[in-house]
């Protein structure tokens, strides 16, 4: 097998789907630190089936996610095909009538991984038997890391033996043939465990021979045992009848005494209503006769607080008609006193009203000399 083409779409620094052709010959891939080369051979070393994050350099399998950059958000989901020649015969006898063969690994950033061979789902182990033999693979001599051309040469010799049988195309059939002696070995262990399960089987055999005619004998016994049981039975069901027929003579008499019984029962629960009604009615006027005393002798307590109130009344007002009468004395005493000093002082009225007069004339002719003087003062100033 030959690589043919890549096509990456999502993965690492690949966010658009990119397509990398190989043609025949030597092909190169050059460019900067940094444009993304290591990623198209992590690329190929993943779709191949590699499993190890360490071998991606990354910390876990999502971060082969593109992660986004400035500008451009990051996507859930990273896909690579690889396409592969088929032009030596290495590939498997079940793909030997396809002259392409196309792998596809997807990946979601939820986990969820699928594995596809033209375009058809299948598991890892297929897609590494696919690649097992034909010097391709994830961790075979095909493809090797950067700085890591050393580890070929100084491997030991069962390295590099494991590197020659790839080469030569033999590793796939020494992996059938371990696979074969691991079935071959479950196999003995099945066919051990077969032959202790019929000797097993046989030892039960014997047993349930001895089994079976002891149930034989077992079910004689219990045929037998279920006739008796019958007779037995009828003999009990005839006593039984018996019985039922005398315990219904019974009970039907005891049937009519009890209705006698209930009839009567009626009749004094009617009674027993009767008489509760009577009570109740009793009981209503009662009360209400109870009813009627309280407001009588509500009233009459009203009455007599109000008698109480009403001689105390009378006895306020006859202490403040004495009292009013010593007080009225009182006054018509001072009332004449006062007439008499009014008199009086009508007189010092008059009195002081004639004197006002003369004052009053007097102080006119001093206001008429004064004025006069005051005249004469000017002049003289003048």
């Amino acid at each position: 097998m030959k690589l043919k083409k890549l096509e990456v779409v999502g993965f690492k620094s690949f966010l658009d789907k990119t397509s990398i052709v190989f043609p025949p010959g030597i092909s190169a891939i050059v460019g900067p630190n940094g444009c993304g080369k290591s990623n198209i051979v992590d690329a190929l070393r993943w779709v191949m089936g590699e499993q190890s994050v360490k071998q991606l350099r990354g910390k876990a399998m999502e971060d082969v996610i593109f992660a986004g950059t400035n500008g451009r958000p990051p996507i859930n989901m990273t896909e690579v095909s690889v396409i592969l020649a088929n032009d030596n015969g290495s590939i498997p006898e079940e793909f030997k009538e396809y002259s392409e063969i196309m792998v596809t690994r997807r990946l979601f950033r939820s986990g969820e991984s699928n594995y596809f061979i033209n375009k058809q789902p299948c598991r890892l182990k297929d897609v590494h038997n696919l690649f097992m033999g034909s010097g391709m693979g994830a961790r075979t001599y095909a493809v090797i890391q950067q700085g890591k051309i050393g580890a070929i040469t100084d491997s030991s010799p069962e390295d590099r033996r494991m590197f020659i049988e790839e080469a030569a195309g033999i590793s796939r059939f020494k992996t059938r043939k371990i696979e074969t002696m691991r079935k071959l070995d479950d196999t003995n262990k099945n066919l051990v465990r077969v032959l202790d399960i019929l000797g097993e089987v046989k030892r039960q055999i014997e047993t349930l021979k001895r089994q079976a005619k002891k149930a034989e004998l077992s079910k004689k016994l219990q045929e037998r045992a279920r006739k008796l049981d019958l007779r037995i039975s009828f003999e009990e069901y005839d006593g039984f009848t018996r019985e039922i027929e005398r315990v219904n003579s019974i009970l039907q008499g005891l049937n009519d005494a009890d209705l006698q019984h209930t009839s009567k029962l009626q009749q004094l629960v009617t009674v027993v209503e009767e008489i509760k009604l009577k009570r109740l009615r009793k009981n209503e006027e009662i009360s209400l006769k109870k009813s009627e005393a309280f407001e009588v002798r509500r009233t009459i307590d009203k009455k007599e607080n109000d008698i109480a109130h009403m001689q105390k009344d009378l006895e306020r007002l006859t202490d403040e008609i004495h009292h009013l009468g010593g007080s009225r004395k009182e006054l018509e005493e001072k009332n004449s006193r006062i007439l008499s000093e009014m008199g009086q002082a009508r007189l010092e009225s008059d009195k002081i009203t004639t004197e006002m007069e003369s004052l009053k004339a007097s102080l006119r002719e001093k206001q008429l000399a004064s004025q006069q003087a005051r005249e004469a003062l000017s002049h003289l100033q003048a």
